[in-house]
């Protein structure tokens, strides 16, 4: 079963048409891709959802888009959701505390998952296709668990932001396995796969800029504050029972099978 969320007040439905031919559109792109461009008179029979995003790095916390955004291009990335428990909080709160007294200003998430694919950009007619495809390529992936304590320190590759992650320490042979599945799918539309030895883990909080070694000089006390928590030391476990594939303001959730 394939469940899309979608964060707009409507329905953006397509007409049956507009469907069919826009999957014959993305057919027709990947085949020639290379070879022939597609006339903009082709394009043009089919009106681009807009990704309503902007360019005020000021409405994201100064985050700095990794993309530049253009019209009916749709940022898009596959992840496994985490759903911490409430005293998550509290955890976080300690952590940005800490960082303050080190002159660093520490944001948390807003969501937590795991990810399992790099930020690529489709355009709009290429959703469903890309949807369908991964839908297609999980039908024998089964339902693991997975778990994480350890923190580590990480940089995007632009090294605009840092985060302060939790790094995966049992089930990464599943999650590889997952890594396959989507990369088979990024590569049918000529995107970039996934990171050649990746580092699975959970990101926590971000901060601004490329601060990771004045981070890593206060990791151990990150650590300590993980490790010390009243009820034992903190373990995320995550029940990985979907898949979710977020594009633009549309969420597509994939259920993996449960285990035998």
């Amino acid at each position: 079963m394939l469940v899309v969320y979608s964060s707009s007040s409507d329905e953006e439905g397509d007409s049956s048409v507009n469907t069919r031919m826009g999957f014959f559109l993305a057919h027709l792109m990947c085949c020639i891709s290379g070879r022939l461009p597609v006339p903009h008179c082709v394009l043009n029979m089919f009106p681009e959802e807009l990704d309503p995003q902007t360019e005020d790095s000021s409405l994201h916390g100064g985050r700095i888009r990794s993309f530049k955004h253009e019209q009916g291009n749709w940022v898009t990335y596959v992840y496994l959701p985490y759903n911490p428990e409430e005293e998550f909080t509290d955890l976080l709160d300690e952590f940005v505390s800490l960082a303050k007294c080190h002159g660093i200003d520490l944001r948390p998430q807003e969501e937590f998952h795991l990810s399992l694919s790099q930020t690529v950009v489709l355009r709009y007619h290429w959703i469903q296709p890309f949807t369908q495809n991964l839908k297609a390529s999980l039908v024998h992936c089964r339902r693991f668990m997975c778990s994480a304590e350890r923190l580590k320190v990480y940089c995007n590759a632009e090294k605009t932001r840092t985060f302060i992650g939790v790094e995966v320490s049992t089930g990464n042979n599943e999650l590889l396995d997952l890594i396959k599945v989507v990369d088979k799918t990024m590569a049918d539309f000529g995107l970039n796969t996934f990171y050649k030895d990746p580092s699975f883990h959970v990101s926590l909080a971000w901060c601004i800029g490329d601060l990771k070694a004045q981070i890593n000089g206060f990791l151990k006390e990150l650590q300590s504050i993980m490790d010390k928590q009243e009820d034992g030391p903190c373990t995320l476990n995550l029940n990985c029972v979907e898949l979710r594939c977020r594009t633009g303001n549309k969420v597509f959730c994939f259920p993996l099978s449960p285990e035998k």
